[in-house]
């Protein structure tokens, strides 16, 4: 992959999105990492990022909950690095609670962040890429974005959204040489599954950790073994390869055979 592409990563300074970022700079790529926070730490991932592969990286602040912010982010990688080519929107929050009891707030919060920011970005990256011929759309949607499961309304939602967002995309885009594609984990250790862990573990005080992963988070996932963040990252890369120039409008699964049944 040429280093004169030009990768944006929403929600990229932890777990999946900084491990995607990761790859891409490893493959050549400069890349705006993003979070919606602005401090010492979050540049000096990209300062590092930039040393460490020897590509140019940056650091943008953006509330992806906010429009405006998801659209400006792009505008600033372009006038910034000349280009967008890559978009991989990651950016995501969860809640967990009963349809009935679903607090308002967190559902807006949710369809924000993890559906409507993907459509922000991908409004103001898609001319873009027709522009240049050639772009790579990779939203990370999840097993939630093919199958449901309880107390996770707003999440299954944005999620399944993601999916048909994708397909529409692709189909808007092809043969303009852009590709839209999204990837569909099953759980992967991330900081945020840790928390899952621990509130389970609260839950059944009776069950030790090891337990509580097999039965209970991993009871979905027929391998019984958590993703890694680099395995997310490589299916994203491959999408973004030569290799992917025909995959467009479909979805891959990491997920340990999940989505097999």
């Amino acid at each position: 992959m040429s280093s004169r592409k030009t990768a944006i990563v929403t929600g990229s300074n932890s777990g999946i999105g900084l491990a995607t970022a990761e790859a891409l700079a490893g493959s050549g790529c400069n890349v705006v990492l993003n979070s919606f926070t602005d401090n010492e730490a979050d540049h000096k991932l990209a300062a590092d990022l930039a040393k460490k592969h020897s590509v140019e990286c940056a650091y943008v602040k953006a509330d992806m909950a906010k429009p405006a912010e998801c659209r400006d982010l792009v505008a600033q990688a372009a006038k910034r690095f000349g280009s967008v080519d890559i978009l991989v929107n990651n950016a995501g929050i969860q809640h967990v609670s009963p349809v009935e009891s679903f607090p308002t707030e967190k559902w807006d919060a949710i369809i924000a962040i993890n559906l409507s920011s993907a459509f922000h970005t991908t409004a103001v990256a898609v001319p873009l890429m027709k522009k240049a011929g050639w772009g790579r759309i990779v939203n990370i949607a999840s097993a939630h974005g093919l199958r449901a499961s309880p107390n996770k309304s707003a999440y299954v939602a944005a999620k399944h959204g993601i999916v048909g967002l994708t397909k529409t995309v692709a189909l808007e885009t092809a043969g303009s040489g852009v590709t839209s594609n999204a990837v569909c984990p099953g759980f992967v250790h991330t900081p945020l599954v840790e928390i899952q862990i621990e509130d389970r573990m609260k839950e059944h005080p009776g069950m030790d950790r090891d337990a509580v992963v097999r039965d209970i988070i991993l009871e979905k996932q027929p391998s019984k073994q958590f993703a890694t963040v680099e395995q997310i990252a490589g299916a994203v890369l491959y999408l973004c390869s030569d290799a992917a120039a025909q995959v467009t409008g479909t979805t891959i699964s990491v997920d340990g055979g999940w989505t097999a049944a």
